[in-house]
């Protein structure tokens, strides 16, 4: 029996990382955890991305959540400034990532 390539990682276990930048300049780094279609619009759920477990156990784990936008034809992750939307795309997501992570709990068992 032929063992596996270590280096051949399984794409599905990757993570997606999107370094962005926000109002002020600073470079943060986010790993991808969820999409959205909603009324013709995109969301996207994002979570802060360390590299080591030091840095995630200090972080707060706060759920980012933004909105594509098309600038001069080229798509960008966006804040949402509707207090309104971003209640109700935040609600769904968490929804989705909790059932998501329910199923994976359930698998393990």
């Amino acid at each position: 029996m032929k063992g596996r390539d270590p280096m051949e990682l399984d794409e599905e276990f990757m993570p997606e990382i999107y370094t962005l930048e926000d109002e002020e300049g600073n470079s943060l780094t986010f790993e991808l955890l969820d999409t959205l279609e909603l009324d013709d619009e995109r969301y996207f759920a994002l979570m802060p991305y360390f590299e080591s477990a030091e840095e995630m156990i200090d972080d707060d784990g706060e759920l980012v959540i933004l909105k594509e936008e098309i600038v001069d034809g080229e798509s960008m992750m966006a804040s949402i400034d509707d207090d309104e939307e971003y209640d109700r795309v935040g609600a769904i997501m968490l929804e989705r990532i909790s059932k998501l992570f329910d199923d994976e709990d359930e698998e393990e068992e």
